[in-house]
């Protein structure tokens, strides 16, 4: 299936993660029809979002409802995704969407980040907040994604339950400045790369 609209651009998503609108459907594909609004999550290896046109596996693509904006469902697939999976499979949390979804299962939350986040990360729930400069021990996650976990995702931020935070959106012409603002290390928010 053929999608565009926003990609998200993310140097952990490799450019996995789109939002858009579907403008062609492969043979076999019944759940999606030209004109659809979807989140989609592209292949890992290949990647491909940082582009007009993407094309994405229909067992990683759900509807976007009108609640939920392009630019929020871009932010979703990985980060979201590995939220949820971290907070089912682990201990701890990954990113603004582990707070949110912590907090939602009645969780009590300790979060890291830079000095400068800590009433943002505090603002999205955590109960306590450590500056990351402290000395901590990191536990490795690796992520299997799941369609039905990105749907789930979709679905909390229709409903109000948690928010994807933007940190900026650049358009497709400035994608350079968009991956330099990544290697800098200094976004607090996912960054969006939009083809419009």
């Amino acid at each position: 299936m053929d999608l565009t609209g926003y990609v998200s651009a993310s140097l952990s998503q490799l450019f996995t993660d789109v939002a858009g609108e579907v403008v062609e459907v492969g043979s076999g594909v019944q759940n999606f029809k030209v004109g659809d609004k979807v989140v989609s999550m592209l292949n890992v290896i290949n990647g491909g979002g940082l582009a007009e046109y993407a094309v994405a596996s229909k067992t990683m693509t759900v509807k976007r409802p009108p609640e939920v904006s392009a630019s929020e469902g871009a932010a979703l697939p990985i980060a979201g995704v590995t939220a949820l999976e971290a907070l089912t499979k682990a201990a701890g949390g990954v990113g603004h969407f582990a707070v949110q979804l912590a907090k939602l299962g009645n969780i009590h939350v300790t979060a890291t980040c830079g000095a400068r986040n800590i009433e943002l990360v505090k603002s999205l729930g955590a109960d306590e907040v450590i500056d990351y400069k402290t000395p901590k021990v990191l536990v490795p996650l690796l992520v299997s994604p799941k369609g039905e976990n990105l749907e789930c995702m979709v679905g909390l931020v229709r409903d109000g339950k948690i928010k994807a935070v933007i940190d900026s959106k650049f358009p497709l012409a400035e994608a350079k400045e968009a991956w330099a603002k990544i290697m800098d290390g200094h976004a607090t928010r996912k960054i969006i790369v939009t083809s419009e």
